[in-house]
């Protein structure tokens, strides 16, 4: 287990996010990125909550709340043995957790390397 602050933790997400090809970056719309220390009842790293923007109509979606990117800070820790580990966790779950928002399956993300 390598346990850093949650300001720490925090900051390699932003890290992470601002990592992300600026295209794709650009184009990611109504959704929040937010760390907590782990799900309830599951052990996850990531979790992505909302409607896909492959799934978005001009009918469909409108007056909805954001979609929810959740990054588990005490999960990812409990995994990891260094800093570098850390940091390379953090990317692979936020990059995993982006792709949702843009409507990539578990399946795909296991063929690309990323699940």
């Amino acid at each position: 287990m390598y346990s850093v602050g949650s300001e720490r933790f925090e900051e390699l997400v932003h890290d992470a996010l601002q990592d992300l090809p600026a295209e794709l970056a650009s184009a990611m719309e109504n959704v929040a990125v937010i760390v907590e220390g782990h799900a309830d009842g599951r052990s996850l790293f990531g979790l992505y909550e909302g409607i896909p923007l492959t799934r978005r109509g001009p009918i469909s979606y409108g007056g909805v709340l954001p979609d929810r990117i959740t990054i588990y800070q005490d999960t990812i820790c409990e995994h990891c043995s260094d800093e570098v580990q850390l940091i390379g966790q953090i990317r692979k779950t936020v990059v995993h957790e982006v792709a949702h928002h843009f409507g990539i399956s578990d399946a795909k993300l296991k063929q690309l390397g990323w699940g």
